[in-house]
């Protein structure tokens, strides 16, 4: 499994991003840590395929807690990654599978389908 960064470099409901290589290609995926949780997505806005980040590995949070795309405002729950605000609503972010050992935030071998 591929290292992508510590559980404690991701401040508690906060994100961070990392490079994973996912078939073949290097990709960036947003981190967002929940407690001990961690989930992942494809730094990608089903929009229009920019980044989400405003720069590099810095996000935008809503006073709500949603993930908000610095380009076009569209805004994604943090629970399932779904567009429930803007220019993509009903579409989703791309799901990044992981595992987390001993500290360490893990890819895991397969993405999903």
């Amino acid at each position: 499994m591929q290292h992508l960064i510590t559980l404690a470099d991701i401040a508690d409901g906060g994100f961070a991003e990392a490079e994973a290589t996912l078939d073949g290609d290097a990709e960036s995926v947003i981190l967002h840590r929940d407690g001990d949780q961690v989930r992942a997505w494809l730094n990608v806005c089903p929009h229009a395929g920019r980044r989400l980040d405003w720069a590099p590995g810095q996000f935008l949070k809503s006073k709500e807690g949603l993930l908000v795309c610095a380009a076009h405002g569209a805004s994604f729950e943090l629970a399932n990654g779904e567009c429930v605000a803007g220019p993509c609503r009903g579409s989703s972010l791309q799901a990044i599978a992981l595992s987390i050992v001993d500290g360490n935030v893990l890819l895991a071998k397969h993405r999903p389908a």
